[in-house]
């Protein structure tokens, strides 16, 4: 077993970690009953503040949004099915092959893989296990998730009914109906007064999801990573090579005293980390009342976050050294991830200093790189090689 120390951070504390700037290469849909379209946009959303204040000044003209509104409806996706890398891998093969080349990376993986090392040093309850194998001299990175014993319940979601406290399937509720409440499925040219409008009526489902592929670096470690963006600010640009407009949507609860204020910077580290590895400009945050009525709206630069936190925080947290903290996991990793074949277990356990890597026997390699990816690239690698004995007989 190989081990990596989390602790002492201090030596984390270094030069700045060159970082080279997410690119999106590709990106893919999954459409209202969540079937895969790669390549596709039809599940982009364009960004449209949603309703707080009706015409006019003050708080007699608060609109009374409640972020509850339409849960008895709420089409939402089972995620006790673990889909592991297919999409990713799926629309990179297809974007592979219409691009005809190989796109070269050290890592594979989701960004919600990315954030949870990228947050470890600053978050204690922070836990993780991952599994990775190698393949083509790409190490190909998930989530381990274990088998659920009970069947998953696809109904509406319960809340408590005596009302004393939002259930956390109510709280997580609230997240898309913030994002229902202040995204266009269309262009706003395209979209008529009517719809905009109508948007708090619109039945709430998370199966549709754009999302984004992005190539990115960190220090030494060249990343391909997948994760789902919410909205667009705007339109995308023409040229493949300009940042992208995104928009990250976040809730939390309107801070009443010092004590919300250190949870909110503390939740401030996973949004800025979300939003920082997929090239996210903007995070505009809804905030609410505890029985989830929504107040206003703030938006934070993402850039801006880790120097905010440092200048006006509690100093919960470093983005700088969470930086160099992920160049060096990476950089672990790349060194003891070994050998086609192995299966490797990523192990971080709440309030442990260490993160842990071992072989393991009861994950197969195919369900990390699924079969066809691994013949789709196996050939294409095969014609690399003809054609360059061909060039050079």
């Amino acid at each position: 077993m190989a081990t990596f120390s989390i602790l002492p951070l201090d030596r984390f504390v270094v030069a700045k970690t060159a970082i080279k700037r997410p690119r999106e290469i590709a990106y893919f849909s999954y459409d209202d009953e969540h079937a895969l379209y790669p390549l596709s946009d039809q599940s982009l959303s364009y960004y449209y503040p949603p309703f707080i204040h009706a015409p006019g000044e003050g708080e007699q003209h608060r609109a009374n949004v409640s972020l509850s509104n339409g849960f008895e409806t709420f089409r939402k996706h089972d995620d006790s099915i673990n889909e592991h890398l297919d999409a990713l891998l799926d629309t990179l093969a297809a974007y592979e092959d219409r691009e005809g080349h190989v796109v070269k990376a050290d890592f594979i993986t989701w960004r919600g893989m990315m954030t949870k090392i990228m947050t470890a040093p600053s978050d204690m309850f922070n836990e993780f296990e991952m599994n990775a194998t190698c393949f083509q001299g790409t190490i190909f990175l998930e989530e381990h998730k274990a088998a659920k014993s009970m069947p998953a319940n696809n109904g509406p979601p319960r809340s408590d009914p005596h009302g004393a406290r939002p259930s956390q399937e109510m709280m997580q509720y609230w997240g898309y109906k913030f994002e229902a409440l202040s995204t266009l499925r269309k262009p706003w040219a395209e979209v008529s007064r009517a719809e905009i409008e109508s948007r708090n009526n619109v039945i709430v489902s998370n199966e549709a999801q754009y999302c984004s592929i992005v190539t990115t670096g960190i220090g030494d470690t060249s990343l391909i990573l997948g994760g789902e963006v919410d909205a667009v600010m705007g339109a995308k640009p023409d040229n493949a090579d300009d940042p992208i407009p995104w928009v990250e949507l976040k809730t939390s609860q309107q801070p009443v005293d010092q004590r919300d204020d250190i949870k909110y910077e503390r939740k401030l580290l996973k949004f800025w980390a979300q939003s920082f590895l997929l090239g996210v400009p903007k995070i505009i945050v809804g905030f609410r009342s505890p029985d989830g009525h929504l107040l206003r709206l703030q938006e934070h630069e993402t850039q801006k976050i880790p120097g905010m936190v440092k200048r006006q925080g509690q100093g919960t947290w470093d983005g700088n050294i969470c930086i160099n903290f992920a160049a060096e996991v990476l950089r672990f990793l790349k060194a003891n991830v070994a050998g086609d074949g192995i299966v490797w277990r990523i192990s971080r356990k709440p309030k442990s200093g260490t993160i842990n890597l071992f072989p393991i026997e009861d994950v197969s390699v195919d369900s990390i790189v699924k079969p066809s990816f691994r013949a789709y690239r196996e050939q294409r690698l095969a014609k690399e090689v003809a054609t360059k004995l061909d060039s050079t007989g």
